[in-house]
């Protein structure tokens, strides 16, 4: 081992390590978790590619690498996460947002953005289970005069979601409510425009085989679905009706193969019209939405 180091051949060993441990993209985690350790971007480690490192930001950054290596998500050890190009502060507390919830923001956006429909009244949107925060609050970004409510069972997760909505300015945009599903909405008397959810959906039998980073270290109960990963589906569908205003629709994001059976909830259920599911940008089945009658 040298006796220092500079960003090059540090960034080169930790990567052949993390390569050898089977970590997915080695290269890309050893620059992300230096770049974290030194409060840079990874821009200014290319830029800085000779500069020696002290020992205590060696230190720092080798136990960012044993957490990697245990299988921690890199977005635990450095507490961040972009969704909607914004970041997110982001914890064990919360399900790790992924690229595909995108889409429920895009649909929910051409919603609302649709010509004359919400001409006169602010257009009115559940996140059913907002975790962190992040489809409340890009839509609060992306639609200015839209109100907006967000649920969660878990207190510590709407704890984070409220610090999140102050760092992107719309911490009085959002009403943030404590409580399992329809529960913090009963007898409020409040019906919405547009409800959104990424519920638990995988199926309990099929648990254990998810992957370490995601079975043993992000919160089991944003995650499992119950029997068939449809326990919180069939939920949503069959009372999400009773909370939309006149042709006002449900997007849920789910996994693939649930859309069909999703479709058919939402045909048996009797308080929906128009129904469809949409691809995701990886040709995937992943969205059923469902219009009020």
């Amino acid at each position: 081992m040298p006796k220092s180091w500079i960003i090059k051949d540090l960034l080169k060993v930790s990567a052949d390590y993390l390569k050898e441990k089977g970590i997915e993209s080695p290269r890309l985690t050893a620059e992300v978790l230096l770049a974290h350790q030194l409060n840079i971007d990874r821009v200014n480690l290319y830029l800085n590619f000779d500069q020696p490192l002290i020992e205590k930001e060696i230190t720092g950054y080798r136990s960012f690498i044993k957490r990697r290596v245990r299988h921690e998500p890199l977005q635990y050890i450095t507490g961040h996460k972009e969704f909607w190009s914004l970041d997110f502060m982001v914890n064990p507390q919360v399900l790790i947002p992924r690229p595909e919830s995108e889409l429920l923001v895009e649909l929910a956006v051409s919603l609302i953005n649709i010509p004359a429909v919400f001409e006169n009244l602010p257009p009115k949107v559940l996140d059913l289970g907002t975790g962190c925060g992040v489809l409340a609050i890009s839509l609060a970004k992306e639609i200015p005069h839209a109100r907006i409510w967000a649920t969660d069972l878990s207190e510590n997760a709407l704890d984070l979601a409220r610090r999140n909505a102050k760092k992107h300015g719309v911490p009085d945009r959002i009403e943030f409510l404590q409580g399992d599903l329809w529960e913090p909405l009963t007898n409020q008397g409040i019906i919405f425009d547009v409800i959104l959810s990424n519920p638990p959906y995988v199926a309990t039998d099929s648990y254990d085989a998810l992957p370490p980073e995601v079975r043993d270290y992000e919160p089991r109960q944003a995650l499992d679905g119950m029997r068939g990963g449809l326990h919180f589906i069939e939920k949503i569908i069959n009372k999400g009706f009773d909370f939309l205003s006149p042709g006002g629709w449900i997007i849920l994001e789910m996994a693939p193969d649930q859309t069909n059976r999703a479709l058919e909830l939402v045909e048996q259920s009797k308080g929906y019209g128009k129904k469809k599911k949409i691809k995701d940008h990886s040709h995937l089945d992943r969205v059923v939405m469902a219009q009020k009658a």
